[in-house]
């Protein structure tokens, strides 16, 4: 049992990158996480890892006996898995990443609402909007929005369509007046995302080409969506957003959906997570409540 523990802990130092970050995963720490790479190098009589002041790199035979391990590993929390699923309590701590305006205004607090029913059950929520690596970062689920990229180490499921639609505060539309087609909006003031590299153009939907873009005229460009969202509350001009992050504005009177008959761009979010023979039912139960529940929040 000793030796299985010592294993563990080794697979989770080379997913985690080195002693320390492993520690703080495991809540142990850093010298007993490195005296049990010791004491399997001892046993195993190979040198597992290169080690210098700063950082630890793994040896090739540490990479080989790793991807053994990890099978092995992955085994049993199958196993775990298949034995909890029968518990009727769901049980652990779940770790989600999200990004971070998405993930605070619709994500969050569906899972946290699972707390009050699920006293066993523990949540780490992390907001960034950068690509995690589930297993290096140690998670399990992450919640992305727009097309993934192929990967053979994960799962998905789709649990939302996210829709943009253009917007502005009723004093401006008083105004400047309330764009009936495309085609006028280049007349209006946009305000425009403005992020290194993007481009002022908003895009739809078209019948003779793939998508028909619009350059709106423009003098506000801000590089956050919820300070774009502020600067058409307060009249600036039209603003392009997810319909998710303005629905509160629309039904305090705010904000007011423009162009509602024009076609509008949609893209979707998935729940992704590390492939595994089996889904442990913390995982299972936050993809299936996120299915029910986060598209009502999409409108």
């Amino acid at each position: 049992m000793e030796h299985l523990k010592d294993i563990a802990v080794y697979v989770e130092t080379v997913e985690a990158g080195g002693f320390s970050a492993a520690a703080k995963r495991l809540n142990l720490t850093r010298s007993a996480v490195a005296k049990t790479v010791a004491r399997l190098e001892e046993r195993l009589k190979v040198r597992l890892f290169h080690r210098t002041t700063r950082s630890q790199n793994i040896t090739e035979e540490g990479r080989f006996f790793y991807e053994r391990c990890q099978r092995a590993v992955e085994e049993i929390r199958a196993g775990e898995a298949e034995l909890e699923s029968g518990r009727r309590e769901v049980r652990g701590k779940l770790r989600v990443t999200m990004p971070v305006i998405f993930g605070r205004q619709c994500v969050a607090p569906l899972l946290i609402g699972l707390l009050d029913k699920h006293p066993a059950l523990e949540l780490d929520l992390s907001f960034s909007d950068r690509v995690a690596d589930l297993r290096a970062d140690g998670l399990d689920l992450a919640v992305r929005n727009g097309r993934l990229k192929d990967d053979s180490e994960t799962m998905a499921r789709r649990i939302a369509f996210q829709r943009l639609t253009v917007c502005a505060a009723p004093a401006y539309l008083e105004k400047h007046g309330e764009p009936s087609d495309l085609d006028e909006l280049p007349t209006h003031e946009g305000i425009v995302y403005g992020k290194r590299d993007s481009h002022d153009t908003w895009v739809f939907p078209s019948q003779d080409d793939p998508w028909r873009v619009v350059l709106p005229r423009s003098r506000l460009r801000l590089d956050d969506l919820e300070s774009i969202r502020d600067a058409a509350c307060a009249g600036f001009g039209l603003a392009w957003l997810p319909c998710w992050m303005i629905r509160n504005d629309v039904a305090a009177g705010r904000l007011r959906q423009v162009l509602t008959s024009v076609p509008s761009v949609t893209f979707e979010t998935h729940a992704v997570w590390p492939r595994s023979p089996v889904m442990l039912p913390r995982v299972r139960l936050a993809i299936d409540t996120l299915v029910t529940e986060l598209p009502s929040l999409m409108e």
